[in-house]
């Protein structure tokens, strides 16, 4: 089949790439200028897809990048993995609305739209499809079919790629449902069918909000257990022990990505816009998360105290500035406040990271220096904080030559090491 995916980040490559793998015809579309001609090139800037592997769908013709909406014509499927930021804690629908206009003109009898972009239940039947037909003058259902299949992408894992992961997957009606999932059936080991779209649109968010609110239980446990002088990385270890009914969950400088600071809002504003209530554990959850940053600091600063220095002059190497391990993907990171905050005190600050490429998927402050992890900026740094635990840092040398290290991932181990 012809298959357009609008949007090449890091929900929309993988899925295009793996499209042109198993035989289909596929455009990748995207807006952006830069990363079009990247992928024409056979460059990868997502650490899932190898650039051999975009170079092979090239050579076999079964797949290309282009930024012309024009060359999304002719499809017999379209997916769309747009982001869906948050402007002031209202949910931006933007590049969906955009991406349902512009498929809206191509759009033929037969053909299948999915949307994957995370967002409130009731989207998909909502405003993306009434966007289709009022483009395209067919109905949804009858004329096309249309569903929704939220993305599962865990960026770095090394387990839970795209194929092994179960791909939820629904449909406006029967014929929809049995459209997209045939679909999906060709590119995932299993497929979960699910009733309607509002059903996996908040699925997606369930998983999201389960996550986003453990990870705030245990990060204010932490705090409270610094003040009990109790270490509540061996209290993690000891319930972990537990075979059932315990998930294992860490603390953390903060939360970061798409996912986590963004979609549980998602869900909290659709019950506030249409049932009149807070929901007040994602509410709490914010909090305590979006918080998390200047905890780090208030620690730095403590810590700085302790030894009789200030942070006011004082250099400070952070490492790590993706929001997650082993990727580059540093969208919504804590690294970035922390460093804003670091900054604003007067501190010289320097950063390491191996998978982030400056420019790309981060704005940070000028005044941030971008450096290597080496003796050198070991030695120099009056503190180290390690913000995210890549398996590409030399640990060891980092124990070995730092004078003090803020430890929020527990990494490292010896005297001059303090743990988050």
């Amino acid at each position: 089949m012809r298959v357009v995916v609008v949007g090449q980040g890091y929900v929309g490559l993988p899925l295009a790439i793996r499209a042109a793998e198993t035989g289909h015809e596929v455009v990748g579309y995207d807006v952006d200028t830069e990363r079009v001609k990247s992928l024409a090139a056979g460059e990868s800037y997502v650490e899932d897809v190898s650039a051999e592997r975009i170079r092979a769908a090239l050579d076999a013709g079964t797949y290309r990048a282009t930024d012309s909406v024009r060359d999304c014509g002719g499809f017999d499927v379209a997916v769309v993995t747009v982001p869906t930021p948050l402007h002031e804690g209202t949910p931006d629908l933007t590049y969906i609305e955009e991406s349902a206009r512009s498929l809206a003109r191509y759009l033929r009898p037969g053909a299948t739209v999915i949307l994957e972009s995370t967002t409130y239940p009731g989207t998909t039947q909502e405003l993306f499809g009434p966007l289709l037909e009022e483009g395209s003058g067919l109905v949804a259902g009858s004329d096309f079919h249309l569903g929704y299949s939220p993305e599962r992408i865990d960026p770095g894992n090394p387990v839970w790629g795209f194929e092994q992961t179960p791909k939820i997957v629904s449909g406006v009606d029967a014929a929809s449902l049995k459209a997209v999932q045939g679909f999906y059936d060709g590119l995932v080991d299993t497929t979960v069918p699910v009733g309607s779209p509002k059903e996996a649109e908040l699925a997606k968010l369930l998983e999201n909000t389960f996550r986003h609110v453990n990870i705030a239980l245990v990060n204010e446990i932490a705090m409270f257990a610094r003040h009990l002088d109790i270490d509540v990385w061996q209290a993690i270890d000891a319930a972990s022990s537990k075979p059932f009914g315990f998930m294992r969950f860490t603390p953390g400088p903060g939360v970061g990505g798409h996912c986590l600071p963004i979609d549980p809002s998602y869900l909290s504003w659709r019950v506030q816009r249409e049932l009149g209530q807070s929901f007040r554990f994602v509410e709490l959850a914010n909090d305590i998360n979006n918080h998390m940053p200047d905890y780090v600091t208030r620690r730095l600063v403590n810590a700085f105290n302790t030894r009789k220095r200030a942070v006011n002059g004082s250099r400070i190497l952070l490492l790590g500035l993706a929001y997650k391990k082993n990727t580059g993907d540093a969208r919504e990171s804590p690294a970035l406040p922390i460093s804003q905050l670091l900054l604003d005190m007067g501190a010289e600050v320097r950063a390491a990271d191996p998978h982030v490429v400056e420019g790309h998927n981060v704005n940070t402050d000028t005044r941030l220096v971008r450096v290597e992890l080496t003796e050198e900026e070991l030695t120099a740094a009056d503190a180290v904080v390690l913000v995210t635990d890549h398996d590409a840092f030399d640990y060891a040398l980092v124990e070995a030559h730092a004078d003090y290290v803020l430890d929020c991932r527990r990494r490292l181990s010896g005297p001059r090491i303090e743990v988050l």
